[in-house]
């Protein structure tokens, strides 16, 4: 059964005859979240737009598919937390969100009771009748997100979901993404922080100056080069590790070592060529981290336009 919730085409979008995005194609099933990557003024917000309906794409088609709705019953099955905020200020947290909530098709007593079960997810219940723009930053995002999720929608778009959050909540908040995934809904996250789409994301699609850069899942990603990054920790000399097999850069701080091995190199044979003298106190191997990679084809993207 194709469970394939968005399909983007070749989309295409000019303003004052700069090129925002640069018919880029895409797709999300139901069950995955895609995470869409970029550096500011890549095109990400452009065309989270263009595919929210919100502006019109001068090239290429946006299909979405839930369930066979179309129009207005469509609109109220999908859910948008933007970048910057969306509420109404001089409302309280309570009213704001049962408003949302009703916009989306929920009758008033259902919008209120998940509203509450909402706000007590993200320990916010005390602050229901304070006015939104009495609440933090981090608070105020929170809010912004329970306005995007309480009607359940099946196609949720999250733009930099885990601005303002502290390190606890941003965990709440990865487990509930993980939670409406598990549920069904497809969701594209737009995020800067690259460790949580590592964490999160099925999927990758990076754009660069309104381009498709690469797409595909991490491994497919990390795999493409054949680099591996290898972490050691050491008693001994270091002085011979930058000439074992396959090493292409080196870096050592006191105890610890951080190795790039090259293209086609073999970890297996780096692990076996260790020398003896050197007494290994924790090793691991892995692919680098997405963070890398995505400066690495950032910097290689925006030298061969130089």
């Amino acid at each position: 059964m194709d469970r394939t919730a968005l399909r983007v085409q070749g989309i295409v979008k000019d303003f004052d005859g700069l090129r925002a995005v640069d018919g880029i194609s895409l797709e999300a099933s139901r069950g995955e979240i895609l995470g869409f990557l970029g550096p500011n003024g890549a095109g990400k917000t452009t065309s989270i737009r263009i595919i929210l309906g919100i502006f019109e794409p001068d090239e290429g088609e946006i299909s979405i598919r839930i369930g066979g709705l179309t129009g207005r019953l469509l609109k109220e099955r999908t859910g948008y937390l933007p970048e910057e905020r969306g509420l109404y200020s001089d409302a309280t947290v309570l009213d704001a969100l049962v408003y949302f909530a009703e916009l989306k098709g929920l009758r008033r007593a259902d919008a209120r009771q998940r509203v509450l079960r909402w706000l007590g997810r993200f320990d916010l219940v005390p602050w229901a009748n304070k006015k939104v723009e009495k609440l933090s930053k981090g608070m105020q995002q929170k809010v912004q997100f329970i306005a995007a999720v309480a009607h359940e929608p099946d196609l949720l778009v999250l733009d930099e979901p885990f601005s303002g959050l502290d390190p606890l909540h941003q965990d709440l908040l990865k487990d509930v993404i993980r939670e409406l995934r598990d549920a069904g809904a497809a969701i594209l996250l737009s995020a800067h922080q690259m460790n949580q789409v590592e964490e999160l994301c099925d999927r990758v699609f990076l754009i660069n100056r309104g381009r498709q850069v690469f797409y595909g899942t991490l491994d497919e990603i990390k795999s493409r080069d054949g680099e591996h990054v290898v972490r050691l920790r050491f008693e001994g000399s270091a002085e011979s590790l930058a000439a074992l097999p396959g090493v292409e850069s080196l870096a050592v701080r006191g105890d610890r070592a951080s190795l790039r091995l090259g293209r086609g190199a073999s970890p297996d044979a780096f692990v076996r060529s260790l020398p003896v003298a050197l007494t290994v106190l924790e090793l691991s191997v892995t692919r680098p981290p997405l963070h890398d990679i995505f400066v690495r084809a950032i910097e290689k993207e925006n030298h061969e336009a130089a």
